[in-house]
C-alpha cells in the first residue's frame, strides 16, 4: 500500500474509506467519483439511461453492460449502485441480486427494474429485498431514480477538466 506511514491511527487507513483517495501530505482527502453499474439486455434503454445519467449528473461514473452473464466479473462491493433488469435471457436479475449480495454488495445499493408493475414487483421483492424495484417504463418511477442519482451526485465531486 502507498502513501505516508507514521502519524494518524486506524481509522485513517484508506481501506477503511473507499471512497477516499490518500491526499498529499497537509491537504484533505479527494473523494473518488460515485460508481454505478447497469445491466439490461434492452441496449436502447441500457443507452439511453447511460447518456441520461452522464448528462446530469457529472459525478457519476457509469459503467454498462448488456449481457448478463459477461457482466458478473464488474459486480463487486465497491459499486455505489448496481441498476439490473430483471427479464434478462441467461440470467435474470433475481440471479444477479443473490450474486451480487454473495459478492459483498449490499443490498441497500441494487435496484430492479423491469417492465412489470408495483404490485408483481413487490410481491416478487418484498421491502428490503433490495433498495427499491422499479417500473422502467412509468415516468413516476424516473423520480425516483433522480432522487437516487441525485444524491450519489451529492456524495461525488463533479468530473473536472484537465489541466
Amino acid at each position: 500500500m502507498g502513501g505516508a506511514q507514521g502519524e494518524g491511527d486506524a481509522s485513517d487507513s484508506p481501506a477503511l474509506h473507499p471512497h477516499l483517495t490518500s491526499p498529499i501530505k497537509g491537504e484533505e482527502p479527494i473523494r473518488k467519483m460515485k460508481k454505478i453499474l447497469l445491466i439490461d439486455d434492452d441496449a436502447a434503454f441500457l443507452k439511453l439511461l447511460e447518456e441520461y445519467v452522464e448528462e446530469r449528473y457529472p459525478g457519476i461514473d457509469v459503467l454498462t453492460c448488456n449481457d448478463p452473464i459477461k457482466c458478473l466479473i464488474n459486480i463487486t462491493d465497491d459499486l455505489d449502485l448496481l441498476l439490473v433488469d430483471l427479464e434478462m435471457p441467461g440470467l435474470d436479475g433475481s440471479k444477479i441480486l443473490s450474486y451480487a449480495i454473495s459478492r459483498g454488495l449490499s443490498k441497500n445499493r441494487i435496484i430492479i427494474l423491469s417492465g412489470h408493475d408495483a404490485d408483481y414487483l413487490h410481491k416478487r421483492f418484498p421491502m428490503g429485498s433490495c433498495l427499491a424495484v422499479l417500473n422502467k417504463y412509468e415516468g413516476e418511477q424516473k423520480t425516483v431514480l433522480d432522487m437516487i442519482f441525485s444524491s450519489l451526485q451529492e456524495k461525488s465531486p463533479a468530473k473536472k477538466n484537465a489541466c
